[in-house]
């Protein structure tokens, strides 16, 4: 029964891709597919990605997330849009069908379509804390990942919250993030991707299973950094230390010295996190007025 009721819902959306070749028609299919997916968030969970992952395949997996990410970005009910997003990045981050879209995004720094696209998807992943460090972490904006981190405040970092951070920590062991592990063996080139796994590190429990992952990981990063065919010592055993004694140079993002504009990076605008902390504010706003009607309704 699972098997034919999954080949009707593939044949369903095969219609639908169809007819949504149109422009104007292919706007309507997402804004029906996100309301279908708020009045009905059991089909976000059983079926989401499968028919994400489909639509993806038949409709251009970029056009796709630009509409999501448009849709999103406006979107009234705050909860919902946060469980979306997620569900759309992680989606983003282990799905064969999207490889090309995380190629692109991880040439968001030198290239003018990979930055157009971060851009694009930022706007709507401000929803989620978790979901804009992943997007960061893809992107190889290492030091917004770290402005990220050590934005958040009391409220974000939740039991919802490190339920994502988990997974992120998992998915940052498999191959989708090779390069991310490889960076580490430049540890002196790489100082903001250093600082952002150590700042994840910091917000996770000691005790969790995810804080020991991302421990072992940081303890192979070498304390010799190999630059110009040459072995430097680090500062100490330690490579956070790295960091503390980097050299007087102005780092702006990882590889990139020297540069101007700090919050200014090929293009990318990060002024003051302005953005990212508007959109949170309004999360923290409802989720305080609902602990108040919660407090109000109980004496």
């Amino acid at each position: 029964a699972f098997g034919f009721l999954h080949q009707v819902v593939l044949l369903v959306l095969d219609i639908h891709a169809c007819i949504a070749q149109d422009p104007l028609h292919f706007r309507q299919l997402v804004v029906f597919l996100v309301h279908n997916f708020r009045i009905d968030h059991s089909l976000l969970e059983r079926r989401g990605a499968l028919i994400i992952r489909r639509l993806c395949v038949l409709l251009d997996a970029e056009r796709v997330y630009r509409e999501l990410s448009t849709i999103l970005e406006g979107e009234a009910d705050l909860d919902f849009a946060c469980v979306m997003v997620q569900a759309l990045n992680l989606i983003l981050l282990t799905s064969s069908e999207l490889s090309e879209l995380r190629e692109l995004l991880k040439q968001s720094l030198v290239n003018a379509a990979g930055k157009d696209l971060f851009v694009s998807l930022y706007a709507s992943w401000c929803h989620s804390p978790m979901a804009i460090i992943s997007l960061c972490l893809l992107a190889q904006t290492y030091q917004h990942a770290c402005a990220v981190i050590q934005s958040l405040v009391e409220e974000d970092i939740n039991a919802k919250f490190l339920v994502q951070l988990d997974k992120l920590i998992r998915l940052l062991e498999t191959p989708v993030f090779a390069y991310l592990r490889l960076q580490l063996l430049e540890p002196r080139q790489y100082i903001w991707l250093l600082k952002a796994l150590y700042g994840l590190l910091m917000l996770l429990p000691q005790q969790s299973s995810a804080f020991k992952v991302l421990r072992r990981r940081l303890k192979t990063v070498p304390s010799y950094s190999f630059d110009g065919g040459n072995l430097k010592q680090a500062a100490s055993g330690n490579p956070y230390s790295q960091i503390l004694h980097h050299s007087g140079s102005q780092i702006t993002e990882d590889g990139d010295i020297d540069q101007d504009n700090g919050n200014l990076q090929n293009g990318i605008n990060f002024a003051s996190l302005q953005q990212f902390k508007q959109m949170q504010q309004q999360h923290h706003m409802l989720a305080k007025s609902r602990a108040q009607s919660r407090n109000s309704s109980t004496s």
